[in-house]
């Protein structure tokens, strides 16, 4: 078991990059990654030594994501945003071009519905296969493709440029 701690530490780089995808908030993303390691260390008996362990604690997150999003849904709450001064300290432009950068597809990918966000962000910014993020998603391959075609186009638009 040591060594499936191990690999969950060095998974988590990937964890909180899913989860700030998921969350659009540096807090709740933080919130949502540690929320999913708990859940993978209080199960850690259900993983399946030779499977994916990326894949497993990527389904573990989304589960957690949908359940905050429905409790947040019920107690109608809603989270302030970011705050300002996260960033002071850094200076440069070549800094401040690339947080701007950075910030526009942020928001763009915030835009995207909540399935297309998800997709986008397990096969372009994770390197999952089709086939892995439709089991994450646990939705079939097709309709992966469907929902990843679409918030690539959405995503393309968004800084004005047509989808091939």
């Amino acid at each position: 078991m040591e060594r499936l701690d191990r690999a969950i530490v060095e998974l988590l780089p990937r964890l909180r990059r899913l989860a700030r995808a998921l969350a659009r908030d540096v807090a709740d993303a933080d919130d949502l990654v540690q929320q999913t390691v708990e859940r993978a260390l209080l199960h850690r008996g259900q993983w399946r030594p030779g499977t994916r362990l990326d894949s497993w604690m990527f389904r573990i997150m989304k589960n957690a994501w949908i359940d905050e999003a429905r409790a947040r849904s019920r107690r109608a709450q809603v989270f302030s945003a970011e705050e300002a001064g996260e960033n002071a300290g850094a200076d440069g432009a070549a800094a401040m071009e690339t947080r701007l950068a950075a910030r526009s597809v942020a928001e763009a990918m915030a835009r995207l519905p909540d399935d297309q966000r998800l997709a986008v962000a397990l096969v372009l910014v994770e390197g999952l296969s089709y086939k892995e993020a439709a089991e994450v998603m646990e939705v079939p391959q097709g309709t992966l493709t469907s929902r990843l075609g679409r918030g690539r186009a959405a995503l393309l638009s968004s800084f004005g440029e047509a989808a091939p």
